[in-house]
């Protein structure tokens, strides 16, 4: 296995064939002048012991040089260690609420974004635990498998909106049920569903869910967004708030969080109910959560571990730079004693 760390100097390659045409145009000028000065034979006899074949190998060994300078700025790299990578710690799957009382704006910016910023600062301090997200509202879908690149969880964070769901209301339940296929049976690691909602609306079925979750060796920590009070939901267009959402009688309805709901669902697995207004605490709750958790082997890596090589290019250009030095333009005696240029 080998790989290159800078192949953009391949460019330089370029320079060879230049470097010869130009010599090659270099030798065709000098013959051609010579001979308006005399003929070839006489200028045999004037420079007897001019080589008429160590230009053409100085030019080799030039280009030669200039290869082996050249890759070693391309710096190879080959694979010839193996590293076993051990990781340790728990898969959390995010459960984002993802109906339209998640639109009201008791919370800055509102509660969608302030649920999304609150995971995105989660997933900032993960280091070796698997993520996955699901969204739900009337129903209940995956967003992400459980994965450890967090890049990717972040960017499909980022698309998650109220309007992904068609069917309205808050199915905990399924949400339950759908981040329980997450886990992997034959990886026994420690299981946490993070619950990120307002609460309300939630069904009494999201406690039977959270039972069965709790026999699954789930255990569920409830985020909540909003606050008691209540807001209205705006309904914007272009970030202009036209109008508010309206029950059935036509009244505007008034979303308010539930913590109660939340509570319950949390005590049901002994997890934590944690109030998501202030990011920073949420994070620092979190954070302290994780560390009571023990930490479980999940995955066990084979990784080859690449060792640079440039130095060998590097050191064989300066090799042949010296050598060069010795080659002189004039015959070697002893190669001329054994004619292998036919000189």
């Amino acid at each position: 296995m080998y790989e290159l760390d800078n192949s953009n100097y391949f460019y330089l390659l370029i320079c060879l064939p230049i470097v010869f045409g130009t010599y090659l145009y270099w030798s065709y000028w000098r013959k051609k002048t010579q001979k308006k000065f005399a003929d070839a034979h006489l200028l045999q006899q004037l420079s007897p012991n001019l080589s008429a074949s160590k230009p053409l190998l100085k030019v080799l060994l030039h280009l030669l040089i200039l290869s082996s300078l050249i890759i070693g700025l391309v710096n190879p790299q080959i694979g010839t260690k193996m590293e076993t990578i051990k990781r340790e710690g728990i898969d959390i799957v995010f459960a984002l609420d993802v109906s339209k009382s998640m639109l009201a704006e008791d919370v800055a910016p509102n509660r969608m974004d302030k649920a999304k910023q609150i995971v995105s600062k989660i997933v900032d301090q993960l280091e070796a635990d698997r993520i996955g997200i699901v969204a739900y509202a009337g129903s209940a879908f995956p967003v992400l498998p459980i994965t450890t690149d967090y890049n990717v969880a972040k960017m499909f964070l980022q698309n998650i909106n109220t309007d992904m769901v068609s069917s309205q209301g808050t199915a905990i339940n399924e949400a339950i049920d759908v981040a329980a296929t997450y886990f992997d049976d034959e990886d026994q690691t420690n299981r946490l569903l993070v619950i990120i909602s307002d609460g309300e609306d939630h069904s009494e079925d999201g406690n039977s869910a959270a039972e069965k979750a709790k026999e699954l060796g789930m255990k569920i920590v409830t985020i909540g967004v909003g606050t008691t009070k209540g807001e209205r939901i705006p309904i914007k267009e272009k970030g202009v708030i036209l109008s508010y959402l309206q029950d059935k009688n036509n009244e505007v309805v008034i979303t308010k969080m539930n913590p109660e709901v939340l509570q319950n669902l949390a005590d049901i697995t002994d997890g934590q109910f944690i109030v998501g207004a202030n990011t920073k605490k949420v994070t620092e709750t979190f954070e302290e959560l994780l560390n009571d958790i023990e930490k479980s082997e999940f995955e066990t890596q084979q990784i080859s571990g690449f060792q640079s090589q440039f130095q060998w290019f590097i050191g064989l250009a300066f090799f042949l730079l010296l050598v060069d030095i010795f080659i002189l333009e004039r015959k070697t005696e002893w190669l001329k004693k054994l004619n292998l240029f036919n000189e």
